[in-house]
């Protein structure tokens, strides 16, 4: 009975706190409705935990009176969705009504609604579907820039610098749970460059200071000491190397954390609706838009009085929708990155080849436990699903070969996945030379008074944001309440973060130390939360915590909380930007896809026709992701029984093992029995060998894989050396299969280089 009546008390108490927590946002803060929190979410699991009663312990977070409560549940999607309809009567329009949920249209939201302003945003995809989650994960200034500011004697470059060295600092200073300053090393094979590079990277140093930013200043590494650090780089000619340092992110999660922090500042959010058309009053003037939700297929009118477009690389589409005639001003350009296993970078050390093979810059980054490399830059067209080309990768994979040692062969196989975003590189419509590229970002208002903002990149998304609303302020005589405040504002998650709290994870759920940190690093001081909706796993360690994949650090109850509060409504919102798994490892994706889909069934209440069309769509976007096709249709039962799947012979390609059981098996038995002395194999003896396992090339092939292997004719072949040769012969064939010419491989397009300094 005790322990009852403590439970009780408890509960009440929560529910008190929660109360005036409810109570205090909604009468200190000007907002366009009630953010209320719905008791009836709360499960009894939440509120007799010792981590609710210290998420409530005010004494932990004093001073933060702008932090949601740990337990705070923005409004319903169906709310917001109400909410966007009653926007047709007269004393219920918005201010500013948002077209797009990327980085800059939610970062557009938030700005207005912290100025007080009533503010909607609609998306037609999810929060980041777009390029906001295929950047190359990067918060920079731009060396590249800087480097072509003073060999080109360009201010505006030098002016880009400053800007995003200056947003760097905010960046890092508003979300520091989801960004991060990273060291990043660059290789130098020639004495003239020390002094060339040290110059530039102390320029950078001396910006960032002047920014406000405390990053560890740049340093010289001898050569010994650059191998220490990357140990599988080339050495050939290697004469050191310099550690310079810039931030990074996770991009996905970062414009989750923007629209969440819109909404909890009153901002009126819907994914999966998608603008149809613009409204305009009699004198041609826009006064809203006509809108779907694509989920359910229900239309309405949502109104307001300044509209902006914020759609990146679909600028034209609403830009056309406004006016037939208007001339286009994006020319989008592919950026394709690959996924690697993380031994391909040091685990807290970036690489940056500051010149490619074709002028360009191309990164090695750890990031999220893998190594991601990036990024190319050719023209393509708009498409709401990218693919990345075989040539692409290969070009990518050509590049990572160029500057790792000779030792460390470089697989077609290691490509965990590969993904294609789409910038919107833009031209001014106001410039007298419309056909040149601006290098920054563009603002441009139509005669019907459609704000649209393009261009640019994630890290100055912030800045975008305040010159957009300004803009609105400006033209359209809206009355805010204050100025911006976004450079102050923390974004959710971050009040009550620190680098350690992961240890209070650990000791209140017994978590896995990698699956706390995780937790910690992706959802701030919301990982109480998403501790809390976690089921036990049954065992006496963890405690809490169902890994979804167990090659990864992600568990059971994201996918609840991305359902119950980051508005996750189908699987590939999950895999791609609620857990970024279909970034990391898209056959581990597929395999962890049925837990997925079965999850959000028992807390969406989907049908089994709506659980095969979720698992369908998913499989359809991991294919876009780097998943090999297979021979016959993927279900649910044969995913969950992987062993039914037969691998077509193009899956060979993409195997992380060169080789199956039953080859090495063949090529033990052929070994041992060509090798009679016990002293290897004799030259004379490989076609033979080749013969026995199955395997054939032609006599100049077989040459050339020998000379790669760096053989010698006069000795005898070892085991090791044999599989070597085998490898070899085995990418021969693979080639041949798939189609790959690597005599004719990718080459990069026509886009500036002034426009490529590494990603979004």
């Amino acid at each position: 009975m005790w322990k009852l009546f403590k439970r009780n008390h408890l509960v009440f108490a929560s529910l008190a706190t929660t109360g005036g927590v409810y109570y205090y946002y909604n009468t200190t803060k000007r907002r366009p409705h009630k953010n209320y929190q719905d008791p009836s979410t709360f499960t009894s699991k939440l509120f007799s935990s010792e981590t609710y009663a210290d998420a409530n312990n005010p004494t932990l977070f004093e001073g933060l009176s702008d932090r949601p409560h740990t337990l705070w549940t923005p409004p319903s999607r169906k709310d917001m969705q109400n909410l966007l309809k009653n926007s047709s009567q007269e004393n219920q329009i918005f201010d500013i009504l948002v077209i797009g949920g990327g980085a800059t249209g939610s970062g557009t939201a938030l700005d207005a609604a912290t100025r007080g302003l009533k503010v909607a945003l609609v998306e037609r995809d999810d929060f980041a579907a777009g390029t906001s989650s295929r950047s190359t994960k990067l918060v920079h200034g731009g060396v590249r820039y800087l480097e072509k500011a003073f060999t080109e004697f360009d201010y505006e470059q030098f002016k880009l610098v400053k800007e995003a060295l200056h947003e760097r600092a905010t960046f890092l200073h508003i979300a520091p749970y989801l960004s991060y300053p990273l060291p990043i090393l660059l290789p130098i094979y020639k004495w003239w460059q020390v002094p060339y590079f040290w110059v530039g990277v102390k320029v950078y140093d001396f910006l960032a200071g002047f920014a406000g930013e405390s990053l560890e200043s740049s340093y010289f590494l001898t050569r010994s000491k650059a191998l220490e650090v990357f140990p599988w780089l080339k050495k050939d000619k290697l004469v050191g190397a310099f550690i310079y340092y810039d931030g990074q992110h996770n991009d996905a999660r970062m414009n989750v954390a923007l629209a969440l922090t819109a909404v909890s500042r009153g901002a009126v959010v819907a994914n999966h609706v998608e603008v149809l058309n613009l409204l305009k009053d009699d004198q041609g003037k826009l006064k809203g838009a006509h809108v779907r939700d694509n989920l359910t297929g229900e239309e309405w009118d949502v109104m307001a009085k300044v509209i902006i477009n914020a759609t990146g690389a679909f600028t034209d589409g609403i830009r056309s929708m406004d006016n037939l005639q208007v001339q286009k001003i994006v020319q989008p350009s592919s950026g394709v990155h690959i996924t690697l296993p993380n031994y391909y970078s040091p685990r807290n050390f970036g690489m940056i080849d500051p010149k490619t093979s074709d002028g360009r810059v191309i990164f090695f980054l750890p990031w999220q436990g893998n190594t991601i490399a990036g990024t190319t830059d050719s023209p393509t067209q708009v498409t709401y699903t990218p693919i990345p080309t075989e040539g692409e990768i290969q070009w990518i994979l050509n590049e990572v070969r160029s500057y790792l040692s000779a030792d460390i062969k470089v697989r077609r196989g290691d490509v965990l996945a590969a993904w294609s975003g789409i910038r919107p590189l833009v031209r001014d419509p106001s410039a007298k030379n419309t056909s040149q590229l601006v290098r920054s970002h563009v603002i441009d208002v139509s005669e019907s008074n459609l704000i649209t903002i393009a261009g640019g990149k994630w890290t100055t998304y912030r800045n975008m944001a305040q010159e957009t609303v300004d803009k609105a302020v400006e033209l359209f005589g809206l009355k805010p309440l204050n100025d911006s405040l976004t450079e102050k504002v923390k974004l959710i998650g971050s009040h009550g973060y620190s680098n350690t709290m992961f240890i209070n994870l650990i000791q209140r759920f017994g978590l896995e130390t990698e699956v706390a940190q995780h937790l910690a690093n992706s959802y701030g001081d919301r990982a109480w939360a998403v501790a809390a909706f976690s089921e036990p796993t049954g065992k006496r360690w963890p405690v809490f915590g169902q890994r979804i994949s167990p090659f990864y650090p992600y568990i059971d109850a994201e996918v609840r909380y991305a359902v119950h509060r980051e508005y996750a409504c189908t699987a590939v919102d999950v895999i791609a930007r609620r857990i970024r798994l279909a970034f990391l490892n898209a056959r581990a994706t597929l395999e962890s896809l049925p837990h997925i889909v079965d999850i959000m069934s028992q807390e969406l209440g989907w049908s089994p026709e709506r659980k095969t069309q979720e698992f369908d769509q998913a499989v359809e976007f991991l294919y876009t992701m780097g998943l090999p096709k297979s021979n016959e249709k993927l279900t649910i039962e044969k995913v969950k029984q992987a062993k039914s799947i037969k691998p077509s012979e193009f899956e060979e390609l993409y195997s992380r093992s060169q080789f199956q059981p039953e080859e090495i098996a063949s090529f033990q038995k052929a070994f041992s029995d060509l090798d009679k002395s016990g002293d290897g194999l004799e030259f004379s003896d490989l076609n033979k060998a080749l013969v026995m396992v199955g395997f054939s090339v032609p006599d100049q092939v077989l040459e050339k894989i020998i000379e790669e292997a760096k053989l010698e004719k006069n000795r005898s072949i070892e085991y090791d050396e044999f599989l070597e040769v085998m490898s070899g012969v085995k990418e021969y064939r693979i080639d041949r299969i798939k189609g790959v010419d690597k005599t004719t491989m990718y080459v990069q397009s026509n886009i500036p280089t002034e426009r490529s300094s590494g990603g979004v």
